[in-house]
């Protein structure tokens, strides 16, 4: 699928940006604006601009709050892909090699063990070095870089290089100083020859971010959003700036190639955490290797920081991006705000923003992002009448209800949504509790949705059961397709011998890897299909691929009620409309039996040639069914038995 991008898109000429075209910046990516602004709505950010470009065509430039496109800010962490490519422009020049010991240029390190690790370790955090100034040693307020690499010889070494990656910084100020060695500059001087002059950032340093500091190379850039997009394309485009070669070829393959090498990657890193990918080749030279292809050949780069700035670059679209911006700790912090590990999201957004088939024939046709309690929540929307709230399965996400979003967008206003840690919705957090009932709640809340008809198959029924428990003066009807009283984990809180098993459940799990994983799964589901295998192989394959898998690499906090649903369901006697759907193929009476006890009105239909997942076998049938609750419409289709 893909976006047509909208008829306003202008051509126009942007003298600081470098490229010569934009599309309308309120239109092209709305959920990227909404996302962002939502950040800067709660005071994450005062302020914060974003850049996105495809090629040579910019598609978007907006700046969000208190904030313009040349504002100079600390872009932290985002400096180190900055450094990498200063040093490689050494390395190009044939001063330097990335496979120099460090004891070769500083002979200081002369029989210390930390001599052995190469140019290459210091700036793919894999060389046994400690990531970071340990508290108890000398403050470092160092005035000059060789000041700062006396201050880290006495350090012991950590492990041996090339045994461990640790995410840090520390070992760069080393090979910065190798480059004021072999350049006879200081590291600014050779930053600004190398890059910055070349390419014309011309608000763009390493400098103290604290009086009396020299310039931490893994932490010490200020930039602006004008100025580190013509960095970005440089190295989209393989080196090249205004066809003049900035960095070589195979300098910028250096830089997007694996350089942890096999060493030890602990649990959590980014790529983990935010991607769901368990392999070892997280990071090039100072930048993080975000998404590989089969071939190990990495498809999303990016350098994401602590204070909130993120640039990426998408080879699999050819998209190019920036978000700078500064997060506010004061209160970021009490919220547990981290730029560091939602700013990728903006990768995803973009991808599905162009992947979007934009519906023409559907009325009030729309894309948000709702926000709930400690989390964003991405939904579509389109028709008008009665509000149908559509709530996926685990392992998917809204786009599961693609048979069913036009057909009932014909009756109905529809919504459909990405349950929280699933889609492009904010991920939990661990030890942090949610319940996705509360989730829906406030999706209603801030679409200004009294009452709705809610609608959900296997995680989604879980949470249709949960939102009838908990919010029953919210509901017009309830269809629960595939669920069941879930007792699984995320049900209640896990402590003593349960917690144990799970963390050694996840540590398995990160073992075989997340491939495996999702392997399993895609092929356990398809099974359940029968011969609807062959059809739904591509649109089951294509989400659960794409799922973070954030579920089954962490302890979930609880997000669901389990048998306690069924105990507040039956002291509150709803007395609303319910309806189960099942697959003949399912397994669904023990669950419709335990349902029924507290809501004798519910009614029951069998979707005959379908298994767990009927409303993708059989998309009409359950339509039909769901429409016939929705409109009050009592007799049932005759491919349906009746109860």
């Amino acid at each position: 699928m893909r976006l047509h991008l909208p008829s306003t898109v202008l051509t126009i000429t942007m003298s600081v940006f470098p490229v010569s075209q934009a599309a309308d910046p309120s239109d092209a990516f709305p959920l990227v604006t909404r996302r962002v602004q939502g950040w800067v709505d709660r005071g994450y950010y005062k302020g914060c601009s974003v850049w996105i470009a495809q090629g040579d065509r910019v598609l978007y430039q907006k700046s969000i709050g208190d904030h313009s496109p040349h504002a100079e800010i600390y872009i932290a962490s985002a400096g180190k892909w900055l450094g990498a490519a200063a040093m490689l422009a050494v390395v190009d020049e044939g001063k330097l090699s990335l496979d120099d010991p460090v004891s070769k240029w500083l002979p200081e390190f002369a029989g210390d063990p930390k001599g052995r690790a190469t140019v290459r370790q210091l700036f793919s955090h894999t060389s046994g070095y400690f990531p970071y100034q340990p508290q108890d040693n000398p403050p470092d307020n160092y005035q000059t870089i060789a000041e700062s690499v006396a201050h880290l010889l006495p350090l012991p070494q950590r492990c041996a290089p090339g045994e461990r990656f640790e995410y840090g910084g520390l070992a760069m100020q080393v090979a910065g100083r190798i480059v004021e060695v072999v350049t006879g500059q200081t590291w600014e001087e050779a930053f600004q020859q190398c890059i910055a002059g070349p390419l014309g950032m011309t608000r763009t340093r390493f400098t103290p971010v604290d009086p009396g500091h020299i310039p931490v190379i893994g932490g010490g850039a200020v930039s602006t959003l004008s100025d580190y997009a013509r960095f970005i394309t440089m190295i989209a485009d393989g080196g090249v700036y205004q066809g003049r070669r900035v960095l070589s070829e195979k300098s910028v393959d250096e830089m997007l190639s694996d350089q942890v090498r096999g060493a030890i990657v602990q649990r959590e890193e980014l790529v983990e955490r935010f991607r769901g990918h368990t392999h070892n080749g997280v990071y090039g030279l100072g930048m993080w290797r975000e998404e590989l292809d089969q071939a190990n050949r990495a498809t999303i780069i990016s350098s994401p920081s602590w204070a909130g700035t993120y640039p990426w670059i998408d080879r699999t679209h050819d998209i190019r991006g920036v978000l700078i911006g500064h997060v506010d700790t004061s209160v970021a912090g009490k919220a547990k705000f981290s730029g560091f590990w939602t700013s990728p999201v903006l990768t995803n957004l973009v991808r599905a923003q162009l992947a979007w088939d934009m519906p023409s024939s559907l009325a009030n046709y729309e894309q948000g992002v709702a926000p709930a309690q400690g989390a964003d929540l991405a939904y579509e929307a389109a028709g008008a009448g009665e509000p149908v709230i559509l709530l996926h399965g685990h392992s998917f996400d809204r786009r599961m209800w693609d048979p069913q979003f036009a057909a009932l967008a014909r009756h109905h206003r529809v919504i459909r949504y990405d349950l929280r840690g699933y889609g492009l919705s904010d991920k939990p957090v661990e030890g942090r509790n949610f319940r996705h009932a509360d989730d829906l709640a406030a999706l209603m809340d801030a679409l200004k949705i009294k009452k709705a008809h809610v609608i959900g198959l296997s995680l989604g029924g879980f949470v249709v059961g949960d939102f009838i428990a908990l919010h029953p003066d919210r509901i017009l009807s309830a269809t629960i397709s595939a669920g069941s009283v879930y007792t699984g984990p995320g049900s209640h809180e896990l402590t003593g011998d349960a917690l144990i098993e799970r963390l050694a459940a996840v540590e398995q799990t990160r073992k075989q890897g997340i491939k495996e994983l999702k392997s399993r799964w895609t092929e356990g589901l398809l099974q359940g299909c029968g011969h609807h295998a062959n059809r739904l192989r591509g649109p089951l394959t294509e989400m659960i691929r794409e799922w973070s898998a954030w579920q089954p690499l962490h302890v979930e906090p609880p997000h669901l009620l389990g048998r306690r649903a069924i105990e507040l369901i039956r002291h509150g006697k709803p007395a609303f409309p319910v309806l189960w759907i099942a697959g003949a193929n399912d397994r669904y009476e023990k669950s419709v039996e335990e349902y029924k006890a507290v809501l004798p009105q519910m009614k029951l239909v069998v979707l005959e040639d379908a298994g767990h997942l009927s409303s993708l076998e059989q998309p009409d049938a359950f339509t039909d069914a769901v429409l016939r609750q929705t409109r009050g419409d009592v007799p049932r289709p005759a491919t349906m038995p009746a109860d």
